[in-house]
C-alpha cells in the first residue's frame, strides 16, 4: 500500500512552530502510547532543536500498561522526561505540569538567579494529527477552548491556552511528514486514524492490520471471533464479518463493513489494550540506519 497524505496547512504549521521557539520554554510532544515511533514527526526534533522536551504518551488506557513503563524507561535513559496520560479519562494529567516543570528547572534556576521571576512557563503542545492534543489541553487546562473531534486536522489555528498562572500552553495543529519512507508506519498511522480514512482502501488495510495481529496478538482475535487464525488473512476477514452478521444479497460476506467493525474494535481496545511497537522496535531501528 503507498499511503502519502500531506495537506497544504502542515507546511503552514512547521512555520508556525520555528517561528513559535523565540517564546517557548519546553515542548510536549504528544505520542500515541500504542505506536510511539509511526506516532513521532521526525521533522519535530530537527525543528525544535535543543528545547526540552517531555513527551506524553497519550490513550494510555489503550495500550499495554508494560510496554507503556517499557517506553518511559527507554526515554528517561535518553535524557527525555515522559509520562503515560489519558487525556479523555484524565489519568495522570494532575501529573503532567510537575514533570514539565522539572523539565525547564535548570533555565528558571537561571532566571531567578539574574532576577526574573514571575513569567509563567510557556510550553508548545505538537503532535500529529488525531493523537488527542485538543482533548490533552481540554483536560489540563478544564476547559473547552480547543476544539476536538476524532477527525485528523480539526485544530488549525494557533491558539494560547492559560493552564495556571505558572504554566501557558500554545496549540498547534496536528503535523504529518511529507513521505512515509517505511509502510509499517504509514499503516500504524491509518490503523489509529491519524491519516484521514477517505484515502485508505479499507479492506486492504485490514487484511493487512490481520496479518501483523496473525504475527503478534493472534490470541486477540481468537477470543473475540471466536475463528480460526491460521487461515490466509482475506479469510479470516471474512470469517469475521460471518460472525458478525455482514451479509448482503447473495450470502456474500460485506468486507468493507467487516473491516470497519474490526478497526472500531481495536480503537476501543475490544480487542484487549495492544501495543504495536516497542522500545526494542525503535533499538533495531536506529541499529539498520
Amino acid at each position: 500500500m503507498n499511503i502519502q497524505w500531506y495537506p497544504g496547512h502542515m507546511v503552514k504549521t512547521k512555520r508556525q512552530i520555528e517561528e513559535s521557539l523565540k517564546v517557548i520554554d519546553v515542548v510536549i510532544e504528544l505520542l500515541d502510547a500504542r505506536i510511539p515511533i509511526s506516532s513521532k514527526n521526525p521533522d519535530i526534533d530537527e525543528l525544535i532543536k535543543n528545547k526540552p522536551k517531555v513527551i506524553i504518551l497519550n490513550k494510555c488506557t489503550l495500550a499495554d500498561e508494560n510496554v507503556t513503563r517499557e517506553w518511559i524507561k527507554h526515554f528517561k535513559n535518553k535524557g527525555i522526561l515522559a509520562i503515560e496520560v489519558d487525556s479523555m479519562s484524565g489519568k495522570n494529567i494532575n501529573k503532567v505540569f510537575p514533570i514539565v516543570k522539572e523539565s525547564v528547572k535548570d533555565k528558571f534556576e537561571r532566571k531567578i538567579a539574574k532576577g526574573i521571576v514571575g513569567r509563567p512557563i510557556r510550553a508548545l503542545v505538537v503532535g500529529i494529527p488525531n493523537v488527542g492534543k485538543s482533548s490533552f489541553i481540554n483536560k489540563i487546562s478544564n476547559k473547552s477552548s480547543a476544539k476536538t473531534g476524532d477527525l485528523p486536522g480539526v485544530t488549525r489555528s494557533k491558539q494560547w491556552i492559560k493552564v495556571n498562572k505558572e504554566f501557558e500552553l500554545l496549540d498547534t495543529p496536528g503535523i504529518l511528514w511529507p513521505k512515509f519512507e517505511d509502510e509499517k508506519v504509514a499503516l500504524h498511522l491509518s490503523y489509529t486514524k491519524s491519516i484521514k480514512e477517505e484515502i485508505l482502501d479499507i479492506e486492504q488495510l485490514a487484511v493487512k492490520f490481520i496479518d501483523e495481529m496473525k504475527q503478534k496478538f493472534p490470541k486477540s482475535l481468537t477470543e473475540r471471533y471466536k475463528i480460526d487464525v491460521t487461515k490466509p488473512s482475506i479469510d479470516i476477514l471474512n470469517d469475521i464479518g460471518r460472525k458478525r452478521g455482514c451479509i448482503v444479497s447473495g450470502g456474500e460476506v460485506d468486507t468493507l463493513r467487516a473491516a470497519n467493525i474490526l478497526f472500531e474494535d481495536f480503537r476501543t481496545a475490544k480487542l484487549g489494550k495492544i501495543s504495536l511497537e516497542t522500545p526494542k522496535d525503535e533499538i533495531e531501528v536506529e541499529n539498520e540506519n
